[in-house]
């Protein structure tokens, strides 16, 4: 794994050794940063199952003011240290070493997220369920306005259009993963 552009750009990253985290590739990464390249600069961007970090570290790359890993794996939060130790990375992040769903409920109104991206084992399907309703429920709050929320699946799982107030605005297939976006939907008054 490599960081596509910015900053870092062409350093290489360490993944966790086994099958337990299976990191985004580069040029799903690439594809996910060309549609995310006009809102990342100065953004306060949220990987949630961040693993091996590759994500969020190429989104301060790339220039967002500042990123919050979320990981409880301990092979992979080692990995994680380790990629952002390598880089040279001393600020603009912070590490959350607990589950998604106890860092979700924590959340505060205000938190601002403009970005987040999620990327659950695939073999956790519930998670993503869990944690996209969560985020268009009762975490909502710490969506900055007009936020946009990113889910890495498979291609052949189907997530589901809605989760509370997060609607998807779009689907991206590349090989056999896909890409759902989503954001707040609008309400009519």
């Amino acid at each position: 794994m490599r960081i596509i552009a910015g900053s870092y750009r062409s350093r290489t990253l360490a993944a966790p050794p086994g099958m337990a985290t299976r990191p985004t590739s580069d040029r799903l990464r690439e594809t996910l940063f060309d549609v995310l390249a006009p809102r990342i600069e100065g953004a306060v961007f949220l990987d949630l199952y961040a693993g091996s970090g590759a994500v969020g570290i190429e989104a301060l790359s790339r220039g967002a003011a500042r990123v919050e890993f979320v990981e409880r794996a301990p092979a992979a939060l080692a990995v994680l240290r380790e990629n952002l130790s390598k880089l040279g990375v001393t600020d603009g992040f912070r590490i959350h070493n607990r589950g998604v769903g106890g860092f979700l409920r924590l959340l505060k109104a205000g938190a601002e997220f403009d970005l987040v991206f999620l990327d659950p084992p695939y073999d956790a399907a519930r998670e993503y369920a869990e944690t996209l309703g969560s985020l268009g429920g009762d975490s909502a709050a710490a969506l900055a306005p007009g936020a946009l929320v990113i889910a890495e699946h498979r291609r052949k799982e189907k997530l589901d259009d809605r989760y509370g107030e997060l609607a998807r605005t779009r689907l991206l297939e590349q090989g056999d993963t896909a890409l759902s976006f989503y954001a707040m939907s609008q309400i009519a008054v």
